[in-house]
């Protein structure tokens, strides 16, 4: 379907590529939601005199501690952790936010005679550490808003389109329902006057970066909806949902990027179908939801998430595969992923 709107053209804010590099020299622990990588880490942290940086895009935000599986009160006193409750849930927190804010951690670890060492599993930090990444300008919101109401009358194939014409090579990669890129990459022409995908290969963000050690714990598909059955039922035994509304109470309301959290979205419909949270024009009131119904709709989403990352692991040439870690003690799985590197290196 075609669409007689242009973007603007008009009014562009220049704007030179910031390219950063990649955090070479450093070790990364990774995997699928539930792989238990909070507990290899620590171990693995004691063998390499490493600091644990953390790999996740939503443990950035203070009182998100329940769904966001963050490592205990004992874990953290164990091991120094850094990019865990970084800013309030009211502020929106994007990539370039925190590729700054690892590189400052990698310096200040690095400065205390420590090895860095990445835990998490969000796999667009993970590619952007591991080959460096071309950051645009900040998000404009008024634009996106703005796209937001023309989403009330336009389907999304007509935003795809309108990319296609202004930048057809970031528009031949992204899926015609790839809504968030695809805003992305008219956002950043709007801002800069240069198509995203032609700054990105001014970079070559595609290269691999060197001195990486990355460890991808490995388990079998069923193994590990089982361990995602099993976190999220202790999630909302441990008061997932009074976590959602005391967040509520304290801040009023969650940033666009915090709502989109596993288990919080969930919550915050169940509240909104009982009337706790209000409803608008983006998050109408849904139907009727028991708390059962919640937690399914947690544990569908997250065995979805999971099947994603492990797609994003297998397109990262620098990944190692740990395979069955299933039974095995995080000791123990410590151990074989330091015989898996070549010689005996245990410092970046």
């Amino acid at each position: 379907m075609t669409s007689d709107k242009q973007p603007a053209m008009e009014e562009h804010e220049m704007s030179s590529p910031l390219p950063v590099p990649p955090a070479a020299d450093c070790w990364y622990l990774t995997g699928a939601t539930a792989a238990g990588k909070s507990a290899v880490a620590i171990e693995l942290a004691g063998r390499l005199n490493a600091e644990i940086i953390s790999l996740d895009s939503m443990a950035v935000y203070e009182g998100m501690d329940i769904g966001t599986a963050k490592p205990s009160a004992e874990q953290r006193a164990a091991v120094p952790h850094h990019l865990l409750d970084v800013v309030p849930p009211t502020e929106d927190y994007s990539l370039s936010s925190y590729i700054d804010a690892a590189h400052e951690a990698i310096a200040k670890i690095r400065a205390a005679g420590k090895v860095p060492l990445f835990v998490g599993g969000t796999p667009l930090y993970l590619k952007s550490l591991l080959r460096g990444v071309y950051q645009g300008p900040p998000a404009d919101w008024e634009f996106r808003e703005q796209i937001e109401q023309e989403l009330h009358t336009l389907p999304l194939e007509a935003l795809h389109e309108r990319l296609s014409v202004i930048d057809p090579l970031a528009a031949a990669k992204l899926h015609p329902h790839d809504k968030r890129r695809i805003v992305r990459a008219l956002e950043v022409f709007r801002l800069t006057g240069v198509p995203l995908s032609h700054q990105q290969m001014q970079f070559d963000e595609g290269r691999p970066a060197t001195a990486m050690h990355v460890f991808v714990l490995q388990w079998p598909r069923e193994q590990l909806h089982e361990r995602i059955q099993a976190r999220v039922d202790q999630m909302f035994a441990a008061g997932l949902v009074d976590e959602v509304r005391g967040l509520l109470k304290r801040y009023g309301s969650l940033s666009r990027t915090a709502c989109q959290a596993v288990g919080y979205r969930e919550v915050l419909d169940y509240l909104r179908s009982l009337g706790e949270v209000n409803a608008d024009d983006e998050h109408p009131r849904p139907a009727p939801m028991t708390l059962a119904d919640c937690s399914e709709r947690v544990k569908i989403r997250t065995r979805q998430f999971a099947r994603r990352q492990e797609t994003w692991f297998r397109s990262l040439s620098e990944c190692t595969f740990v395979p069955q870690v299933h039974g095995k003690s995080p000791l123990i799985i410590a151990d074989e992923i330091l015989a898996m590197c070549s010689g005996s290196a245990t410092t970046a």
